[in-house]
């Protein structure tokens, strides 16, 4: 029987199952990969265009969709970003000039976000700068085999159902 200090503060040590050697070397790998990523495909976009990783990404996933056109919860979703995050990022989008929101005429409960011509135009720059980066960084040094395990296994690692609860975009 747990003794109640035990059930109030969750699990102890005692209940952990360590990670054997070879799944240590798959997380720490893991880690480190996700947290220096990031910076390093963000410091030469950032650099040379003045924007962020994640302004790039959501320019990119607005210009990319029917009409240059995405709801905003779709489009925080496809950036992996909070829509608290996204909203700051739109209005400064905006105050650029770079897009524009609207309410969706289908369901007015939701806000549109739109890229005008000069937010695609910085995307169409932005972009040779940030796919050479993955190029170098990600796609390069691997072969066709590891690009394929490679995309198996984020597919699996991003769309587990039960991590995924309540982060569906809004439609």
């Amino acid at each position: 029987m747990a003794s109640p200090h035990h059930a109030a503060t969750g699990p102890g040590p005692e209940d952990a199952v360590w990670l054997t050697p070879e799944e240590k070397e798959a997380w720490t790998g893991l880690a480190s990969l996700v947290l220096l990523l990031p910076g390093r495909l963000e410091s030469t976009l950032q650099q040379e265009t003045g924007l962020t990783l994640f302004e790039y990404l959501a320019l990119s996933r607005i210009s990319e969709a029917p009409e240059r056109r995405l709801r905003m919860g779709t489009l925080a979703y496809l950036a992996n970003g909070s829509l608290s995050r996204l909203s700051n990022v739109v209005k400064r989008f905006e105050q650029r000039g770079w897009a524009e929101r609207s309410p969706d005429p289908a369901n007015g409960r939701f806000t549109l976000v739109a890229l005008t011509d000069a937010g695609f135009d910085v995307v169409v720059a932005a972009a040779p700068l940030h796919v050479r980066a993955v190029r170098r960084l990600v796609l390069d040094p691997l072969d066709a085999d590891d690009r394929r395990a490679l995309a198996v296994i984020a597919e699996k690692l991003r769309t587990r159902p039960e991590d995924l609860a309540g982060q569906a975009p809004a439609q």
